[in-house]
């Protein structure tokens, strides 16, 4: 199992499920920073069409490429479907937002052989990469 810092160092293209269009939410703000720092971005929203000026997908199936991350902004009892989807496009790594938790979601993803983090923020693991790298 990799660290956090490790599962971001390694991803390059990152889906974020439940992507929003509201810049007051962190569901939005979150991947824009990452977005701006250079990761590539798939929103993925049933509700839109496109999102961070990028084309959004309707569920993880749909995405068209192969996804280094999947970053979950759902509530812990979506979870399991969305690491289940997460499975089934062969994605090595999952990630549940802060706040967002679920014992029967790193169960899947530990059986599936894929990376998994719960409770923690992408924004916030970025800085402390970028911090450790000063030093």
């Amino acid at each position: 199992m990799r660290s956090a810092q490790d599962i971001l160092a390694a991803a390059n293209v990152i889906a974020v499920v439940g992507a929003s269009r509201d810049p007051w939410k962190p569901s939005h703000s979150v991947p824009l920073q990452m977005q701006r720092h250079g990761w590539r971005i798939i929103p993925v929203n049933p509700y839109a069409d496109e999102i961070f000026g990028v084309k959004a997908f309707r569920t993880l199936a749909d995405i068209d490429e192969p996804v280094d991350l999947v970053d979950i902004f759902r509530p812990s009892y979506d979870a399991v479907d969305m690491v289940r989807q997460a499975v089934a496009i062969k994605a090595p790594a999952v990630w549940l937002q802060s706040g967002i938790a679920s014992a029967e979601a790193r169960r899947i993803a530990e059986e599936a052989g894929i990376d998994y983090v719960e409770d923690r923020c992408l924004a916030v693991e970025r800085a402390v990469g970028q911090l450790t790298k000063l030093k």
